[in-house]
């Protein structure tokens, strides 16, 4: 396939399947973040804003793709999307990462902390970020106390945005509910389509 043709090729895909590419990834976002739709009103927005950033992504996306001049267009829109879903998802996490002082941040650690112990167990060990350790303790205390179950908090901290990771008393089990993993779930998915879109593949 000659460049000219190629260029038009995508073109035409962009410009025909940007409306279905943008609610595909809406439904991605709404499935991927079930466990934190109680808490949704604020945090919901930030990733709302997921979507606009990929609409206008889309714009440059398109605009770069078309401009290139070689046989390695390929190459590069391949490259142009790791940049464009890296820039996403790193503004996602510095404002996930600001929103982390708010009244329903605390409501949805408290529903993160009651479905672990759900899942795992009436007795599980809780881990979370260094600003977030002595809400998630005063949390586990009125969870443990209301609730009759043992919930430990470890002084062990992670590196992340927010969220906790929860494990078993025993060990064995573990699953993590930080905003961390919740945002990483989502990569694979608008990568997918937006390969299959520039690519034809998806109808």
């Amino acid at each position: 396939m000659s460049l000219n043709s190629l260029e038009r090729t995508i073109d035409k895909v962009l410009s025909q399947k940007e409306s279905a590419l943008i609610t595909e990834i809406d439904s991605a976002l709404k499935n991927s973040l079930k466990n934190l739709e109680s808490s949704k009103s604020n945090l919901q927005a930030e990733y709302d804003n997921i979507i606009e950033a990929s609409n206008k992504q889309a714009e440059n996306l398109k605009r770069q793709i078309i401009g290139s001049s070689t046989l390695s267009a390929r190459n590069k829109e391949l490259v142009i999307i790791e940049s464009a879903i890296d820039e996403i998802f790193n503004k996602a996490r510095e404002k996930l990462a600001k929103s982390n002082n708010e009244k329903n941040y605390e409501k949805l650690l408290n529903n993160l902390i009651t479905d672990s112990a759900g899942n795992l167990g009436s007795e599980i060990i809780i881990q979370c970020n260094k600003t977030d350790l002595e809400l998630v303790k005063k949390i586990a205390s009125d969870i443990s106390t209301n609730k009759k179950m043992k919930i430990t908090v470890s002084d062990e901290v992670l590196e992340i945005i927010g969220g906790i990771k929860a494990t078993s008393l025993d060990g064995t089990m573990t699953l993590d509910n930080t905003l961390d993993s919740s945002i990483e779930s989502l990569k694979p998915l608008i990568r997918k389509e937006i390969v299959q879109l520039l690519r034809g593949e998806k109808k």
